[in-house]
């Protein structure tokens, strides 16, 4: 992921996460590695943000569903999650959106896995998928440039240990303030979050 420091110079990181997902209305994410730690939590009626090594938080209504909230989000605040689009329900309808043009590179391999790397153009973003060959044909890769914005930032995401039938309690979807964490605004949030 690039993210524009104080001098306009994007500077590379590499956060690292899990997310758990539960179709329509269920969503989790915890961040950390080269990004500060961030908490993510979606349970249908509210979207809520956590920054643990500063102590804030923020919570907002939400729509009922992970596309709308997705969405809405984005609208609401400014916000783009890079694998919002593998959130969707409809991955491919989002990222094909205005679709310019495709490219079929090849058969590749990510992290020893056998994949098919596949690049496309739309209006304002370039994007490349590399999806699992196997039965699974889940994505492994995913790396999107907004060329639309200056500098033309760029995020890569890995996907690994996909669990296509997991067990997750509605309870982790849920989110409980923290004895002694200030709620802030939601974009302020991320910014809390920044280095």
């Amino acid at each position: 992921m690039e993210v524009p420091s104080v001098s306009g110079q994007f500077i590379t990181l590499f956060p690292a996460g899990r997310i758990s997902l539960q179709r329509p209305n269920k969503v989790r994410a915890e961040l950390g590695g080269d990004a500060p730690p961030f908490d993510f939590y979606y349970d249908g009626t509210s979207v809520s943000a956590i920054a643990p090594h500063t102590k804030v938080f923020s919570t907002l209504k939400a729509p009922s569903t992970i596309d709308e909230m997705l969405s809405g989000l984005q609208q609401e605040t400014g916000i783009r999650f890079p694998s919002a689009p593998i959130l969707n329900s409809d991955p491919y309808g989002v990222l094909a959106r205005g679709l310019l043009s495709a490219v079929v590179v090849g058969p590749c391999k990510v992290n020893g896995v056998e994949c098919d790397h596949l690049a496309f153009r739309s209006p304002g973003v370039n994007w490349e998928i590399w999806i699992d060959a196997g039965r699974s044909a889940v994505p492994r890769r995913l790396a999107i440039t907004i060329t639309d914005r200056p500098n033309f930032p760029r995020s890569i995401v890995e996907f690994s240990a996909w669990n296509l039938h997991p067990w997750l309690l509605n309870s982790s979807f849920v989110f409980h303030p923290p004895t002694g964490f200030k709620e802030i605004p939601f974009k302020a949030v991320l910014k809390a979050s920044d280095r």
